[in-house]
């Protein structure tokens, strides 16, 4: 069973695959059964994530359907051997829910992720102060202890950055910047933190301008992932109010994608950017120095 008795992202983006490749190879549950010498409703568990596929028995599966790509016979064998894995998050199960963890599994795997934020700064670029003031000023109370684990969590899911693990490309409408200026304690220390991250060899940050309030108009905050060598969005998180929401529909992710490349079209370009996040720290800068 996955881990939790529940289905992982990781055990259903796995079946996902081996369905993909059974239907392409023209066969049906049974012949795939008989290829590894299980019974049919194991099969259809597997496909739908309910159970852990052996790194074994994808092999066999996979031999069955005649799949010749190297590239993706490993990388289905890896994510088997991962199905399972426990991850660093589950030492903070107590306050990580199922769905946060879901996304979390995914930028742990990812090699490209994507994010658009139209409201605020992406949890990935967060300094400890603004994470804090994001947590405490959502709906629900959440004692002091349970705030300091939740800004822990944060950092250890930038750590995936700051490693040079996974390409991350940031678009920011221009007004979650803007929003930082009210707030002296975390501003210049945010804006910081966007400025040296944009210069890093695996971060892309592009901020939409206020005017492009259209393109901002398109979509609320989500995430687009992706595992093997090319940038292809695999999976997309959405967050709302009550949790976060795994997109893994082929026709919904295509629909992510296309939304991502108009905003991107629409952003100012990582030069821009750049230039932008420190013309809104020497503004902020002044004026706190003139009204300290």
């Amino acid at each position: 069973m996955p881990a939790g008795g529940r289905p992982t992202v990781r055990s259903r983006r796995l079946g996902a695959a081996l369905r993909r490749h059974r239907e392409a190879a023209g066969l049906d549950q049974s012949a795939a059964a008989e290829a590894i010498l299980k019974s049919v409703t194991k099969i259809s568990r597997m496909e739908t994530g309910q159970v852990s596929a052996s790194a074994l028995e994808v092999r066999t599966l996979l031999d069955r359907y005649e799949v010749q790509n190297q590239d993706e016979r490993v990388r289905l064998e890896k994510w088997a051997r991962a199905s399972n894995d426990r991850g660093w998050w589950l030492d903070y199960q107590e306050i990580v829910r199922p769905d946060y963890a879901d996304h979390i599994t995914l930028e742990s795997d990812s090699t490209y992720i994507r994010s658009w934020e139209p409201a605020l700064i992406p949890g990935l670029l967060q300094t400890p102060s603004y994470a804090e003031s994001v947590i405490t000023s959502g709906p629900i109370f959440i004692t002091p202890e349970r705030v300091s684990q939740l800004v822990k969590v944060r950092q250890e899911r930038q750590k995936r950055i700051e490693d040079g693990g996974a390409h991350f490309t940031a678009i920011i409408w221009e007004p979650a910047l803007l929003a930082l200026t009210h707030d002296a304690t975390v501003c210049g220390e945010q804006l910081l933190r966007l400025r040296d991250a944009g210069q890093r060899q695996n971060v892309t940050l592009q901020i939409l301008p206020c005017e492009a309030n259209k393109a901002a108009g398109m979509s609320g905050a989500f995430v687009a992932f992706s595992f093997g060598m090319e940038p292809g969005v695999e999976a997309v998180t959405v967050r709302n109010v009550a949790n976060t929401s795994v997109v893994e529909a082929p026709e919904d992710l295509a629909l992510y994608a296309n939304v991502f490349d108009q905003l991107r079209s629409a952003a100012m370009s990582p030069e821009e950017s750049s230039a932008r996040i420190q013309d809104i720290l020497t503004t902020t800068s002044q004026e706190m120095d003139e009204n300290p």
